[in-house]
Formats: C-alpha cells, structure tokens, sequence
C-alpha cells in the first residue's frame, strides 16, 4: 500500500497532521484528488502560507524519496534534468590514452563511452523519473514562477508523459510515476497549458484559531495565550496593505523569538524589540510604528 491509494479526504488530513502540518479541508480534498488521480498539484499563494511544507509533510508520509527542484530566473534542462560529467569524461579519456586502451579504439567507440550512464548525472526531474519500485518519491517543484516561459514549457512536456529523452542514451520514463507538487507565489501568471495538466488550489493565509493551532504544534513550547496574541497581531498585519504581509513562517519565527527574549505577554516594548521577526521591510515596520504598537495591541484585545 503507498501514498496513492489513501481512502479518503480525512484520511489525507489525518496523515498531514501526524507530520504536523495541519491542513484544511480544502487542501485535503486537492492532494486526495492529486494522489488518486495522479496528477500534479499546483498551489499558489502568497509567501509563507505553507505551500512548500506540503510537499514535506507527503514526502514524510509517502516514504519515498523527497526532490526539490527550485526554480530560478534562467533555470534550464542542465539545472533541471541531467548534464555530463565533462571533467570524469576527460579523466576517462587521459586514462584510456596512458594505458593504451585508446589505441586501435575508434573514434566512435570512444564517443560511446564517454556517452555511458556512468558519466550521467541525474538533476532533480531526472531522479524523480528514475525510481524503481517502492513508494513513489515526492517531486516538490518550487516556485516555477520565477522560472521563464520556456522552461514552463519544458516542464510540461516532461509531466504530461513522466518521461524525459537524453539523445545519447534514449528515453527515461517513470515506472513509479512521482507525487508531484509545484508551488507559485504568483509574481507572474503561470500559463494555462501548465495549469490545466495540474489540480489547482489557492492556499490561504490560516484564520486566527488554525494558526493558533499551527503555533501549538510546531512551537509546543509557546503558551496558548501568546501564541494566540501572535496570531491575532498577524490578521491585523494581513488585513494593512503591507508590502510584505507576515505568513504562518514568519508568525513562528516571532513566536519563538518572542519565548527567546523572556516575553509572557505582548506590550509595545517587546513589538518594538522583535519586531524584525516578523516583518522583513523596512517600509512595513515603519507603517505599523506609524499606526503605533499600542494602538494595534489594543485592536486585537478588543477583538
């Protein structure tokens, strides 16, 4: 029994959550329908929601082997796929001249060798394709919108057959085909051929009671009052028109900070001390100094 043949949405849920990662409902149902269908996901969101940690918590869950493909503004297949080994060819072709093997060899015999597997090294797609047997690994493809449009391309044409060709030694197609996530922060639109060979989900920010839930699982150490705090003070951030709205990573980082500097409760001071945890602008910070730390403090309690 893998990953794929999960029975149901709470199933799926249950799962995350044993990894902790606590997901709702709504996710739940798209990587159910990504794992049966067996389908890429695509999410999108804004940063720090938890679209990469999706793929972490599958990756834990499956078994099978975690890849991470981050893309990048002029990413391509040698970064992506496989290259070759240029400097153990080279040493292949000096040992074979210093011992003789190359003489009487062929030029084409030659050529064949330094073309073996041996020589190929394998990059995240390529390795994500290569597995045999056991559960299927987790391809996590990380935001492909920095990439450009023609490795979008490319990218479709590897997931809509699991197979990629290298001219020297033909095609590698998956027998286990990958548990396939691709995360997009949306600075660009992704192109509708990638989307619709995907399932698609629009990850939100949490609502207060789930990040106070998140806080708890992965920060136990953070009493429930000030993780509470932390979450209210981060939907207010949410809802400023930040340059930089704080996620559910940004909200751990203050949370723990916020237990390191010795701070029971929140009061402007302790905002004031830390609040490089949670905001990483200057402009933002300024913006929320400006509205006053008393002032937000007491919009939450209110609340």
């Amino acid at each position: 029994m893998t990953i794929r043949d999960v029975a149901s949405v709470d199933e799926v849920v249950e799962q995350l959550a044993a990894q902790d990662y606590l997901a709702d409902r709504g996710l739940g149902t798209a990587i159910y329908l990504a794992l049966r269908l067996v389908r890429p996901l695509l999410l999108e969101g804004e940063a720090g929601v938890g679209k990469t940690e999706v793929s972490k918590a599958l990756g834990a869950w499956s078994g099978g082997e975690f890849i991470r493909l981050q893309c990048y503004e002029g990413i391509d297949a040698s970064q992506a796929v496989y290259e070759w080994d240029y400097v153990r060819q080279l040493l292949h072709l000096r040992a074979a001249e210093a011992t003789g093997t190359a003489d009487g060899t062929s030029t084409t015999d030659l050529e064949d060798e330094l073309y073996d597997e041996r020589f190929l090294v394998r990059r995240p797609l390529l390795q994500a394709l290569s597995t045999t047997g056991g559960p299927p690994p987790v391809l996590l493809i990380d935001e492909v919108d920095r990439a450009d449009d023609e490795f979008e391309a490319f990218l479709l044409e590897i997931l809509s057959d699991y197979a990629v060709t290298v001219p020297e030694l033909g095609t590698f197609a998956a027998e286990v085909a990958p548990v396939v996530v691709i995360t997009s922060n949306r600075t660009r639109d992704v192109h509708d051929a990638l989307k619709r060979r995907c399932l698609y989900h629009w990850v939100e920010h949490p609502d207060v009671s789930r990040e106070v839930e998140i806080l708890r699982v992965r920060a136990p150490h953070v009493s429930v009052s000030l993780a509470r705090d932390v979450a209210l003070v981060a939907a207010q951030l949410r809802d400023m028109g930040l340059y930089k709205p704080p996620g559910v990573a940004e909200s751990l980082d203050w949370a723990e900070a916020l237990v390191l500097v010795g701070a029971d409760d929140l009061d402007e001071v302790v905002m004031d001390d830390t609040i490089g945890s949670l905001l990483k602008y200057r402009e933002d910070q300024e913006r929320v100094r400006a509205r006053g730390f008393g002032d937000l403090l007491a919009t939450v309690r209110q609340g």
